[in-house]
């Protein structure tokens, strides 16, 4: 097995087994809450939660968040989620397709398209490879791997802080992104990986081109915790647990890029756990909202537990939107249903 290859099933077991979750920081939702409408005048068979993203019908906006790949059991779980996206017509993306383009003998671990011919789909590069020799080829045999239909290029500089060997240089990138941008035949999503994108950022990354901005903000998975796990020293060991709570939240990179863009194509990520939290960031303006966890946990179980996830998240999504008295996804991002505490 190659480093890489290592890393990634290193990966896959930390999150599976290790309490790699942030501690002292949240994504934020906890500090809005739904206002109950006990007489809601709807019958719940009507209530619509289908939505489209980037030109493509969804049965529920929900994105099963970069997860894996590279590996036999990255395999297996990338085929059950991608099943589970085709019943549903769920979005899904992949995890970082590196490892794939340069040892091809394990690109099938990610070419999910035959297990799910109509999904809205999206392969995955790290920004930061294109300051490693990656350019416009690279990123489209990607997504020609992939026959996807956007390509989600992200960002990772506290990850590569704290990984063994990382790659650290991520000077010009900006211009080297809005290079690629221009050449892409596809959409491209800049994402974060769990520290969050400010409103800030978020301009100058739509200004260089991306398409569509998920914020993976914090509050989900720390990153720097399961690098800090891998660590090969002492100090690499600490300096994960020093960062293990380092980001912006998810609901206020939210909040503050969607009043900057009201109409810019939005994915909230960072520590959604159910169809409550999925409620809140719709009601908080995102148009996706991409989980990463509980897809993990029940996909590596079994299809089954995998589906059962798949409907509970849809069921508590359609409850939300029926007791705060709306029909559709978009009654709920035009109504005052959701509340800042104070």
């Amino acid at each position: 097995m190659s480093n890489t290859q290592s890393r990634k099933a290193d990966h896959l077991r930390i999150c599976l087994e290790e309490d790699v979750q942030f501690s002292a920081k949240t994504n934020g939702l906890e500090r809005y809450r739904f206002s109950h409408c006990c007489l809601p005048e709807l019958d719940y068979s009507e209530v619509d939660v289908t939505t489209r993203f980037l030109g493509k019908f969804l049965g529920a906006p929900l994105l099963i968040s970069s997860m894996t790949g590279g590996t036999e059991e990255a395999k297996t779980i990338n085929y059950r989620l991608a099943e589970a996206a085709q019943h549903y017509k769920l979005a899904m993306g992949v995890g970082s397709q590196r490892i794939a383009l340069e040892k091809p003998e394990v690109a099938h671990t990610f070419a999910v398209r035959s297990r799910a011919p109509d999904i809205l789909l999206f392969a995955n590069i790290g920004a930061v490879q294109l300051n490693y020799t990656y350019g416009v080829e690279e990123c489209r045999r990607a997504i020609d791997l992939l026959e996807a239909d956007a390509l989600i290029l992200h960002l990772n500089p506290l990850q590569e802080c704290i990984q063994p060997n990382g790659d650290r240089n991520f000077r010009g990138l900006l211009n080297k992104i809005e290079k690629l941008c221009k050449k892409l035949p596809v959409p491209a999503i800049v994402k974060e990986v769990g520290n969050g994108i400010s409103s800030k950022m978020a301009q100058q990354l739509v200004n260089a081109g991306a398409s569509a901005i998920d914020v993976a903000g914090a509050g989900g998975t720390s990153w720097a915790k399961v690098e800090s796990e891998r660590a090969e020293n002492p100090m690499q060991r600490q300096l994960g647990k020093t960062f293990a709570d380092w980001g912006l939240p998810t609901a206020e990179c939210l909040t503050s890029i969607r009043h900057l863009y009201p109409d810019l194509p939005l994915i909230a990520s960072g520590g959604l756990r159910n169809g409550v939290d999925v409620a809140k960031a719709i009601a908080l303006g995102a148009d996706l909202a991409g989980l990463a966890f509980p897809f993990l946990q029940a996909a590596s179980d079994s299809p089954e537990a995998l589906d059962r996830t798949v409907q509970l998240l849809i069921a508590e999504l359609t409850t939300a939107l029926f007791c705060t008295g709306n029909a559709s996804l978009a009654d709920l991002k035009h109504s005052n249903a959701l509340e800042k505490l104070a």
